[in-house]
C-alpha cells in the first residue's frame, strides 16, 4: 500500500530542494503537480524571501485554491498587493462560504472595490453571506445548495441530480424545502440511492434533524458537527426559511482557528505567523511585556512593604518563590481546565457552581498535602518550627486562593466580554503572587516582629 504521508512529504523534500538550488522552473513544475493544500503548507512553512518566491511561481489556476487554504493574516497579504479586478478574478472561483472569509478579512475599502468589479449575480450572491458576521452560521453557510419538494418521487429526483454536471462539494442530503422555501427535512443521499425511485421524497426524507439558526456562534455550530457526526447542515432564518448550508471543511477551519487562538492567547502571544516579521511581531509582544511588568510591580511591592521582616529572616527570601510558584500552578490548572470545559461547551448555569466547588476542594485536598511536606523541608533545612508553620499556613492560602480564582476568574471574565484564554493568565498570577507573598511575609511579620 502506497504511503500518502511519505508522497507528500517526499514532495515537499524536492521543491526544498529546487528553492535551496536556485532553479526556479524546477520550483514551478513541482508545485504544478501539488496539492493546493500542500502548497499553502509550504507557503505557511517558509520564511518571507521565500513566499515571495514561491506565490509567483503557481499558476493562475492554482492561486485561487491555495489561497483559501491558507490562515488569514497570510492570505490577506497577498490579497492586499493585488487590484481589485485580480482579487475579483480568484474569489469568483471559490464557494460563496470562503469568498465571505475572505471578504470579511479584507479592509471595507478593498472589499467594496471587489464587489463592484464581480458581476452582478455574484455580487447579488454574496450579499446573502456577507450580512452575517463571519462568527455566526450565517457567515459560514454556502447558499449553493441543492433543494427539492416533497412532492416529488425519488426518479424525479434522479433525473434531477443527472442534469448537472457536478453536485456541490460535501453533498450527503438534499434540502427539502415547501413553495415558500421554508425547510421542511433533507433527503440523504444513500436513500436516494438505495431507494425504490417510484416512493415520494415526503415517505423517505428525515424530518429529525434540527437546522441551525442563522446566528448561532460558530463554535456551538462546531459543538453541534462534533456531536452528531455531522457532514453538512441547514441554515435557516427567524422564520424558518432555508438560506443555505453549513459543510464539515468549514467546521473544521473553526476547530483550527479556535485552537490557534487560545495557544496564542494564552501565551500572551495573539500572533497567527511563525514567520511574521521582526517589526510585526515585537509590538504585539511588547504591549503583553508591559502588561507582565504591571503585575511585576504589584508583586514586588508586597514584598517591598516587608522589607524589614526579610532583612530579620533570611530564609524567607529564600522560601519566598516556592509559595509563588505552587499557587501559580495550581491557579493555572484550575484556569485550563475551566477554559477547556468553556471551550468544549460544558459550562453552563447548572455546572457552573459545581465545578467551582470541585477545583476549591481539590484546592484544599493539595494544600494538606503539600503544605506539610514543605513545611517539614522548610523545618530540615533552617532548623525552625515557627517557619515551617508560616509557609505552610501560606502554602495552604495560596492553593486554596489559587484554586479558587482559577475556577470562577474564565466564569467572570466571560460574563464581562473578556476573553478568559486572553486575559485569565494574566490576572490570575497576579492574584496568586499577590496573595501568596502577602500571607507569607504577613505571617512572618507577625510571628517574627
Amino acid at each position: 500500500m502506497v504511503d500518502i504521508n511519505k508522497l507528500e512529504s517526499l514532495s515537499l523534500s524536492r521543491v526544498d530542494a529546487a528553492l535551496r538550488s536556485g532553479t526556479n522552473q524546477d520550483v514551478a513544475s513541482l508545485l504544478a503537480d501539488m496539492e493546493p493544500g500542500d502548497v499553502a503548507h509550504l507557503i505557511n512553512a517558509s520564511p518571507p524571501e521565500t513566499r515571495d518566491i514561491i506565490w509567483p511561481l503557481l499558476e493562475s489556476e492554482q492561486e485561487a485554491d491555495v489561497l483559501n487554504e491558507l490562515p488569514d493574516d497570510l492570505r490577506n497579504q497577498f490579497l492586499s498587493d493585488l487590484q481589485p479586478e485580480a482579487v475579483a478574478s480568484i474569489v469568483r472561483q471559490l464557494d460563496d462560504d470562503d469568498v465571505a472569509d475572505i471578504l470579511h478579512e479584507l479592509p471595507a475599502t478593498l472589499t467594496d472595490d471587489v464587489l463592484q468589479a464581480l458581476t452582478d449575480s455574484d455580487r447579488a450572491r454574496l450579499t446573502a453571506t456577507l450580512d452575517f458576521p463571519d462568527d455566526v452560521a450565517g457567515g459560514l453557510m454556502s447558499t449553493d445548495v441543492l433543494t427539492i419538494r416533497a412532492d416529488l418521487t425519488l426518479d424525479v429526483v434522479l433525473r434531477y441530480l443527472r442534469r448537472h454536471i457536478e453536485l456541490p462539494e460535501n453533498t450527503d442530503s438534499l434540502m427539502v424545502t415547501n413553495r415558500e422555501g421554508h425547510y421542511v427535512g433533507l433527503l440523504p443521499i444513500r436513500t436516494l440511492l438505495v431507494s425504490d425511485p417510484h416512493v415520494s421524497v415526503r415517505e423517505m426524507m428525515a424530518t429529525e434533524r434540527e437546522p441551525l439558526d442563522v446566528m448561532t456562534p460558530d463554535d456551538e455550530v462546531a459543538r453541534r458537527f462534533e456531536r452528531n457526526d455531522w457532514i453538512s447542515a441547514p441554515v435557516i432564518d427567524a422564520e424558518g426559511k432555508l438560506l443555505g448550508r453549513i459543510t464539515i471543511d468549514d467546521v473544521v477551519d473553526v476547530i483550527r482557528e479556535e485552537a490557534d487562538h487560545s495557544l496564542a492567547v494564552m501565551a500572551g502571544l495573539g500572533e497567527g505567523d511563525t514567520f511574521a516579521r521582526v517589526a510585526q511581531t515585537a509590538p504585539r509582544r511588547t504591549v503583553w511585556l508591559a502588561v507582565n511588568l504591571v503585575t511585576a510591580i504589584l508583586a514586588a511591592a508586597v514584598i517591598s512593604a516587608f522589607q524589614g521582616t526579610i532583612e530579620q529572616v533570611v530564609a524567607l527570601a529564600v522560601l519566598m518563590p516556592i509559595v509563588a510558584s505552587m499557587g501559580g500552578i495550581a491557579g493555572t490548572q484550575s484556569l485550563t481546565v475551566l477554559i477547556r470545559a468553556m471551550a468544549m461547551g460544558q459550562v453552563n448555569n447548572r455546572t457552573e457552581l459545581w465545578l467551582v466547588r470541585r477545583e476549591v476542594l481539590v484546592a484544599v485536598l493539595n494544600g494538606l498535602l503539600w503544605s506539610v511536606v514543605i513545611a517539614a523541608m522548610a523545618v530540615f533545612w533552617f532548623d525552625d518550627l515557627i517557619l515551617g508553620g508560616i509557609i505552610a499556613a501560606a502554602i495552604m492560602i495560596n492553593l486554596l486562593t489559587a484554586g479558587l480564582a482559577g475556577a470562577a476568574l474564565p466564569i467572570v471574565l466571560e460574563r464581562l466580554d473578556v476573553d478568559p484564554a486572553l486575559a485569565g493568565g494574566v490576572v490570575l498570577t497576579t492574584i496568586t503572587d499577590v496573595v501568596g507573598f502577602f500571607a507569607f511575609l504577613g505571617l512572618a511579620a507577625y510571628f517574627y516582629g
